[in-house]
């Protein structure tokens, strides 16, 4: 609160047609007053041409403006107060411009990425892309590094810059190609994630980045519908397989080729119309986001764009390092088990210059689909440090600038790929729930937060005609400071459920329970949060897909909080029967059956 004194005019002008007076009384608690002697001017005194230098009081009619020392503010003509800066302090100036033009920048950047995301959201067809915003758009810069992206799927976006460079280096991109992949050998996730990419250019041909998408079909064949099967141990096993293949080449592009690949695979797509559609969405996305990205260039030259995209990334790295230097003064050690007591070991430890995450100890490949590769392992520790690290950031590849990774070969999180898709391990409970429980592993070791639900909670269903697939949320790890949230996704996921109406009109189903699982979430100081408790009516006989984990190891709690609850799913059958399932399995239902899915609570931190 300010309580103006009484001022007493006097004929002193700093400079012509300017009044100043003092003093001004500034209030505190208890009637106290401080006088501040800064010279104070009244607006409506002031006429054209009037300059006042700070420190100085500017007075208006609804404002009052502080003038910093080496800044002036001038009338003009117009009667706008113009604020200059002055005076001999240029090197930090150069760094305020500086920081505001790489903010500015930073901001073009996304702005791209973001309108990339919406163009394919609108002109998408699927439920899981339209209505999930199962999706993620990014920029690459030159060298295939991620630049940055929308605030799309975590496990998709950072393994796109790995993606573009294993697929560069074995097709180069030129103006007027596209390439198309789902290979995980490639920096693919799994099958239905569907990878397109593009090189941006200017009208000298010469290379500005590249813009990527990332869009998970529901259905791209497989044995069974949603191209999930749990049982699958190979990789043909769960849809058509794509190598990087030219979609586009030269302005020529391959349709009748591609829709070849999806029809005459082993198991060939259920959905090839709604595959096509929002394939055709990504192209428009990218089309998108290349013509911005040449816009942003011919508006700022070449060399200023590829210098920003740099120094994005340099920002990040000098962010980061003074982080991981606290906090890894003496490496750090975590593992984790998958239910069927598998897994996972990380030692991170600062070697010379640089920051090591060893994996060695993780189990090796799995039997069946929880096998990960290099590019989930590369987006769980970028999406880690971008937690410790605060600010808004954007996530890119500046984080991994001085981190060495280090897996051991033929493992659950780096399996050998053969150039024979029949002899390349299955992979997409890798993709789900792997990097979900390698995430739990290295927040475990940095001591963030008590474990989350640690889960995607694959949910699919479907007949020889379509394939419906969703994720479900649950409870998050509390932390030091807070408790969990209740009913999110957290982590490597970032959908949205699909609207009760949109899933009852064009599906089979009837949504008969969805609400919070209370008091699932880990007791403690903080308290974990709740999962969530989802119940489907089938009205159509349907094969119907499970693939989780914490169903039988529980989420752990941090600093002595409790545990969080395992999920649980069960069917009830048309005649009452109840059957309790496991974490992962594939059935085939009769019309009138209700699947009952309770989804894993967050553990809680702190004793209570």
């Amino acid at each position: 609160m300010v309580r103006l004194a009484t001022l007493h005019h006097q004929s002193s002008p700093i400079i012509e047609n300017t009044k100043k007076h003092f003093p001004i009384e500034t209030y505190f608690s208890k009637n106290k007053y401080a006088v501040i002697n800064y010279p104070v001017f009244f607006r409506d005194e002031l006429t054209a041409g009037a300059t006042i230098h700070g420190p100085a009081i500017l007075l208006m009619p609804t404002s009052s403006t502080f003038i910093e020392k080496n800044w002036q503010c001038v009338i003009d003509v117009h009667g706008l107060a113009i604020m200059h800066k002055i005076g001999n302090d240029s090197h930090n100036e150069s760094q305020t411009i500086a920081s505001v033009a790489l903010t500015l920048f930073t901001n073009r950047f996304k702005s791209i990425a973001e309108e990339m995301g919406v163009q394919l959201q609108r002109t998408a067809f699927s439920v899981n892309v339209k209505e999930r915003l199962d999706f993620s758009c990014a920029l690459i810069d030159p060298k295939g590094n991620l630049l940055v992206n929308a605030p799309h799927i975590p496990v998709h976006l950072g393994s796109l810059g790995i993606c573009t460079r294993l697929v560069t280096n074995l097709m180069p991109l030129q103006k007027g190609d596209v390439i198309v992949t789902n290979h995980p050998a490639y920096g693919g996730s799994h099958l239905p994630d569907i990878t397109l990419l593009q090189g941006v250019f200017t009208d000298q041909s010469e290379l500005i980045g590249y813009v990527i998408n990332r869009a998970h079909h529901a259905e791209i064949g497989g044995r069974t519908p949603g191209s999930m099967p749990p049982d699958a141990q190979y990789l043909y096993e769960e849809g058509v397989v794509i190598a990087p293949f030219y979609l586009a080449k030269n302005g020529v592009w391959y349709w009748d080729e591609f829709k070849e690949k999806l029809q005459k695979a082993t198991f060939p797509t259920r959905s090839i119309l709604e595959n096509l559609a929002d394939i055709h969405a990504g192209i428009a996305s990218l089309q998108y986001g290349a013509q911005a990205l040449r816009n942003l260039t011919n508006q700022y030259g070449l060399e200023m764009v590829h210098t920003f995209m740099e120094k994005v990334q340099d920002f990040a790295w000098q962010q980061i390092v003074p982080i991981l230097n606290k906090v890894i003064r003496k490496p750090l050690f975590a593992g984790e088990l998958l239910d069927n007591g598998m897994s996972i070991k990380v030692r991170i430890s600062k070697e010379g210059e640089y920051f090591l995450f060893d994996f060695n100890g993780t189990d090796g490949p799995h039997p069946n689909n929880l096998n990960a590769n290099i590019s989930i392992v590369y987006s769980t520790v970028l999406y880690v440090l971008r937690l410790l690290c605060p600010g808004d950031l954007p996530l890119n590849e500046g984080f991994l600038r001085g981190i060495n990774i280090l897996l051991p070969d033929n493992s659950l999180l780096h399996p050998n790929f053969s150039d024979n898709e029949k002899e390349c391990p299955a992979v997409v409970g890798g993709n789900t729930e792997v990097s979900q429980r390698l995430t739990d592993t290295l927040i475990k070791a940095f001591g963030l937060a008590a474990c989350s639900q640690g889960t995607m909670n694959n949910f699919l269903f479907g007949n020889n005609d379509f394939g419906y697939y969703e994720t479900i949320g649950g409870g998050s790890g509390a932390t030091q400071q807070a408790n969990g949230r209740s009913a999110v996704h957290q982590h490597m996921t970032n959908t949205r459920l699909t609207d009760l109406e949109e899933i009852e009109y064009r599906y089979p189903v009837i949504v008969t329970k969805f609400q919070i699982r209370k008091h699932s979430g880990g007791k403690g100081k903080w308290i974990g949060g709740d999962g969530i408790i989802r119940e489907i009516k089938f009205l159509a006989p349907l094969s119907v897909t499970f693939i989780s984990q914490h169903r039988t190891v529980p989420p752990y709690g941090l600093s002595g909080g409790e545990n969080g609850q395992c999920g649980e799913q069960y069917f009830i059958y048309p005649n009452g029967d109840k059957e309790f399932m496991p974490g992962i399995f594939n059935r085939k239902i009769e019309a009138g059956t209700l699947f009952h899915i309770e989804t894993p609570g967050g553990g809680g931190c702190g004793s209570a």
